[in-house]
């Protein structure tokens, strides 16, 4: 048992270490969600406390500060979600280049009511390790926080732990899932504000993966079916609380280059939610289910539909944007 004991005390030393915390409930980290109140996910978590010892609660913390919250499957070896809060790109920085990180009291340490009940267990049999990633099935580490989305260099290191990432298709990945990823940036930036202070950015954002059914990485790592992102704001334009949500299957799209995700509505992403996992799921515990139609275009794999309207004198130029319609009136002088 004493060697054992040292062997795993070696591996530790392996890995590198974001000093986070195991929590029950969130309240330590509940300024990451809307009203500071994490979802409802029946039988797994309620009232922001763990129903089930497959899940943990973590409160991602670097650098003594707290950057963001995570609900991770133990079983699964995958996040549920990370919520955080997005409030624009403070500083210049360019995407980390760190070792993958691990949660040490996930992977390493059960802690019970009484510290003599604490139980010493093996790397890697509560997460996900670096290696479990190793593979040859076109998939790579998808953030649920993306570093995109980090205010400052410290926050976007953060996210580099196995407790915020899922076995993603590259080609998903890399391609309408980042494309949406860049545009609920720019949705954000373009219409979401602090209610208390219109000059700073703010939203609420969940994002989560719903596991498959026995699809697994290596056999131990959830592949997951779906991934799913929601955020909450005060609209600027409107006066109002709004979200905007996205979900997609984690399928190959090296066919098809030019396919995008388009924005749902809260009411519809819930559905679906409660559809996969049988039972209430509710993202947040207030009024934020008007859809807001933010329309960004980018440049990149940007696929348009133009129609022309020449009555009256005057040229319509709608666009569809992401299933979102603008219009732009041109009056024509004869």
């Amino acid at each position: 048992v004493k060697m054992h004991l040292f062997f795993s005390v070696l591996l530790v030393l392996g890995f590198p270490f974001i000093m986070t915390e195991v929590v029950d409930p969130f309240s330590k980290c509940s300024e990451f969600f809307f009203k500071g109140e994490p979802p409802t996910i029946k039988g797994i978590l309620e009232k922001s406390a763990s129903q089930n010892n497959r899940y943990k609660l973590v409160c991602q913390r670097y650098k003594n500060k707290y950057r963001f919250a995570t609900l991770y499957d133990r079983t699964g070896r995958i996040p549920v979600f990370s919520a955080y809060t997005y409030t624009k790109r403070q500083e210049d920085f360019k995407r980390p280049k760190i070792p993958w990180m691990i949660e040490p009291q996930v992977m390493f340490l059960i802690v019970s009511s009484t510290s003599d009940n604490s139980e010493m267990r093996d790397p890697c049999v509560n997460q996900a390790c670096t290696e479990d990633y190793w593979n040859k099935q076109d998939l790579n580490r998808g953030h649920l926080f993306p570093q995109l989305h980090a205010a400052d260099k410290d926050t976007a290191i953060s996210t580099f732990t196995l407790t915020n990432i899922v076995p993603q298709k590259i080609s998903f990945n890399d391609g309408s899932w980042n494309l949406m990823e860049k545009k609920v940036k720019n949705v954000i930036d373009s219409h979401c504000r602090d209610e208390k202070d219109s000059n700073k950015i703010l939203a609420y954002v969940l994002t989560g993966a719903v596991p498959s059914q026995n699809e697994l990485l290596n056999e131990k790592v959830n592949i997951p079916s779906h991934m799913w992102t929601v955020f909450c704001c005060y609209n600027s334009k409107s006066k109002k609380w709004e979200s905007q949500a996205h979900w997609a299957k984690n399928i190959d799209e090296s066919k098809d280059e030019h396919k995008t995700i388009s924005e749902q509505s809260l009411e519809n992403v819930q559905e679906f939610l409660k559809g996969e996992y049988k039972g209430e799921y509710t993202l947040f515990q207030g009024d934020c289910s008007i859809l807001l139609n933010g329309c960004v275009i980018l440049t990149k794999k940007l696929h348009l539909d133009i129609f022309w309207d020449f009555s009256d004198n005057d040229i319509l130029l709608s666009v569809f944007c992401d299933g979102t319609r603008a219009g732009l009136g041109l009056s024509l002088n004869k």
